[in-house]
């Protein structure tokens, strides 16, 4: 492989079926004007969003974006004036309807380069309802020559009126032998590139990220939390200890964990359990829990999650105590 080969746009091993599936679009003049990627964090959308992204600005593509031409040139520096990338402010959780103004700019305008325009909006469902009206109206009516690509973790976020103006891609979870080679590639050790994709739930992108020594040291430091709150620690205490800040990335584990406790619960089987190093604590909790309690639990991470993302903006510290001491009565029932 060339190295400018190597720095043009690809989508992920796993998602080059859908990749064909577009280009053969592409090739007829079939490509819908608004596309709408979704799937869960780590499963690779913004690789085939990339590579969509390049092949449609290019001048002459191929499979790929040629990589030489001025078009691409452009994108590969960091810069073309036809590609538009909405997402929320630094420090901030929503897309609000100023930077869809931005939109309007690019759609009433030329291409600059005599080809496509494209707008890129991710994730998609941070767009608050002002913006997401202020958006349909150019997904209604968008011109020639101008793409849409929203990104999305969970499209049921998203208004039904967006939702029915886009052509939509779920991406699935990919298959171990599809994804594993490349993630060990990543990891350069298979056995530790198979224990993070079985916690991450089967997503390469987030075992990548579980992989990191930053989220390793915090999954280990929970861990030790719910390790101490079996043993009767007291969970304001254990709260005061916890990165606050880490909150997003300690109620995503405190989902995962709960979603493998549940099925260890009403299966009782191991090998249903991601994260088969927590077996310990699963089994003590098990013992002095109920599976309704947990499920209550579940539903009480995914909304402060929920809320989070959506901008509510609950305290954080407030948050991370009701939760372990939610946990801790749960644990010591």
């Amino acid at each position: 492989m060339s190295e400018l080969s190597a720095v043009v746009p690809r989508p992920l091993p796993w998602l080059i079926p859908r990749w064909q599936e577009l280009c053969r679009l592409a090739n007829a003049d079939r490509l819908p004007h608004a596309l709408l990627f979704s799937g869960a964090h780590g499963i690779g959308k913004q690789s085939l969003a990339d590579a969509l992204i390049a092949r449609t600005l290019c001048v002459d593509p191929g499979e790929y974006a040629c990589g030489q031409c001025h078009a691409c040139q452009m994108l590969l520096s960091g810069y073309h004036p036809d590609l538009l990338r909405i997402s929320p402010e630094d420090g901030k959780r929503q897309i609000r309807i100023d930077a869809i103004r931005q939109v309007n700019d690019v759609v009433s305008q030329t291409a600059q380069q005599g080809g496509y325009r494209v707008i890129v909006l991710s994730p998609a469902e941070a767009m608050n309802v002002a913006a997401s009206n202020a958006l349909l109206k150019n997904l209604e009516e968008p011109g020639g020559n101008i793409l849409f690509i929203l990104l999305s973790d969970v499209p049921s976020r998203l208004l039904p009126t967006i939702l029915s103006r886009c052509q939509h891609w779920p991406l699935a979870l990919p298959s171990q032998a599809d994804c594993l080679p490349w993630l060990s590639s990543q990891l350069d050790n298979e056995e530790h590139a198979s224990f993070w994709l079985q916690a991450a739930g089967g997503l390469p992108l987030r075992a990548l990220e579980l992989a990191e020594p930053d989220a390793r040291a915090l999954r280990q430091q929970l861990h030790d939390t719910f390790d101490a709150l079996v043993r009767g620690a007291e969970p304001l205490d254990t709260a005061a200890r916890l990165d606050r800040q880490s909150i997003d990335a300690i109620l995503w584990y405190g989902i995962a964990w709960l979603e493998d406790l549940i099925r260890f619960g009403l299966s009782g089987n191991e090998q249903h359990v991601y994260n088969a190093d927590l077996l310990p604590l699963y089994r003590q909790a098990v013992k002095n829990g109920r599976v309704r309690d947990w499920f209550r639990l579940l539903d009480y991470a995914r909304e402060q999650r929920r809320l989070l993302a959506s901008g509510g903006n609950p305290n954080p510290q407030l948050v991370l105590e009701a939760w372990l001491i939610r946990w801790s009565t749960l644990l010591r029932s």
